[in-house]
């Protein structure tokens, strides 16, 4: 069984119980990297994931807390002969590429090689011989990507939507998707007070009804302010006006098992 481990859930400011959104994706053949803030190598360890281990990273934009920690994570493999893949919107590669040249960690004595790849809106990977990624393009930043993945051998398709307003292209791209990772980064009244919070994020009142009307399976919100004060139950309680579906609202180093329709039925 695939499963997720949430690095960190919280938005661009850290507070006691929440790190920047990141997030790993494991299957039996693989392990994913979504996203890149600090401390990452610590934070895989305490989850008894092996950094040397990961297959591929995904960015999904060039905004500090979403890549800051990149420099560190591929000194901290300095030593080791490994492959770092880096999947990312042009913009993203290119910046990826720049801050890694900042501090020299592409030369030749940085064993850890670095392998940038760059996405098209619409492009596809196959990021493993049973991980097929759908890249498009959504509102935040000109650099920004979501992440359809279908997990081949599982049936099972997982989308992630990085940091976005509500965008009907990614809920038409998400429809009857079995799980949804999608921004959520505060009830819908700060939203009112603060308007320009709705170019650049979801509030959790509408991510519910555009998850309900998308036929969502399972919705994980993500991404909580950490500068304004609210309660969890308040994003729950929103949600749930509309969203009749399964919902789970993650922790940091929390470990979601991604069931397929086999693993239902058996």
């Amino acid at each position: 069984m695939s499963e997720l481990y949430f690095i960190g859930t919280g938005g661009s400011v850290a507070t006691e119980n929440r790190d920047n959104t990141s997030f790993v994706l494991q299957t039996r053949e693989s392990l994913l990297l979504i996203d890149c803030p600090g401390s990452v190598v610590q934070k895989l360890k305490k989850l008894n994931f092996d950094p040397r281990s990961i297959n591929a990273l995904l960015v999904s934009h060039t905004h500090p807390d979403h890549i800051y920690g990149l420099p560190s994570l591929v000194h901290s493999l300095m030593l080791d002969e490994c492959l770092l893949r880096i999947y990312g919107s042009e913009e993203t590669v290119r910046f990826c590429a720049d801050l890694l040249d900042l501090f020299n960690l592409r030369s030749e004595k940085i064993k850890c090689r670095v392998d940038l790849r760059t996405v098209e809106d619409r492009g596809i990977h196959q990021l493993s011989p049973s991980i097929r990624c759908v890249f498009f393009r959504v509102p935040h930043s000109s650099a920004s990507m979501a992440f359809h993945f279908y997990l081949e051998n599982e049936g099972i398709h997982f989308i992630y939507s990085g940091d976005t307003p509500i965008y009907p292209a990614l809920f038409q791209e998400a429809e009857n998707t079995d799980y949804l990772v999608h921004d959520c980064s505060a009830p819908s009244r700060f939203f009112r007070k603060y308007p320009p919070l709705q170019s650049m994020h979801t509030d959790a009142l509408s991510l519910g009804k555009y998850a309900q009307e998308a036929g969502v399976k399972n919705l994980l919100p993500c991404h909580f302010l950490g500068e304004i004060d609210f309660a969890l139950n308040e994003i729950e309680e929103e949600i749930r006006k509309y969203f009749k579906g399964k919902l789970i609202i993650p922790r940091d180093f929390s470990r979601i098992p991604l069931a397929s329709k086999r693993d239902i039925e058996s």
